[in-house]
């Protein structure tokens, strides 16, 4: 009994699957989608008693209030591959705390250290030649349930890809 019933199951999924019905009535015409990008850029950069270990960059044109800036460090590289750490990113040493630090508005954003040490203390390694990668994602992101610490997953959400990040002088502001 257990067979037949297996059996016209069986037949019963292949003969439903196989069924198609009338298309349902045309609907509305929905309003054409617009096309968020994310502005996205690599900055180098310099951390020096000269430039009071800090630096301030202009957005050109200036960015939509409701955006909002990450900025990410290059932490270590794996292999070729670079490991990257959202800011603010904090290292304790004997001398004290550093902070590598980052602020933004419409019109500019700055970088800096931040902390209770002297900062000349430090060693090449975490002043010199340091790489960022900032994004400024659009307001419509706002209300997305997205870890914005997480670089893969931001770069993931808006389609990003390594080649997306042009390494640009950036004007810095006066």
């Amino acid at each position: 009994m257990k067979k037949i019933f297996a059996m016209y199951g069986f037949l019963g999924v292949l003969v439903f699957q196989a069924c198609e019905g009338p298309p349902g009535p045309p609907g509305e015409t929905g309003a054409d989608g617009i096309n968020i990008v994310a502005e996205v850029f690599e900055v180098e950069l310099d951390f020096t008693a000269q430039n009071d270990y800090s630096e301030v960059f202009k957005f050109e044109p200036v960015i939509i209030e409701s955006d909002v800036v990450l900025v990410f460090i290059e932490w270590e590289k794996e292999g070729t591959s670079p490991i990257w750490r959202a800011l603010p990113q904090t290292v304790f040493f004997d001398q004290g705390v550093l902070i590598y630090n980052y602020d933004f508005s419409r019109k500019d954003f700055r970088l800096f250290l931040d902390g209770p040490m002297d900062y000349a203390t430090l060693g090449p390694e975490w002043k010199m030649d340091q790489v960022f990668r900032v994004i400024v994602i659009p307001g419509d992101y706002g209300s997305s349930r997205l870890d914005l610490t997480n670089y893969d997953a931001v770069t993931q959400l808006l389609g990003l890809k390594d080649e997306d990040f042009k390494r640009i002088e950036l004007k810095k502001k006066n």
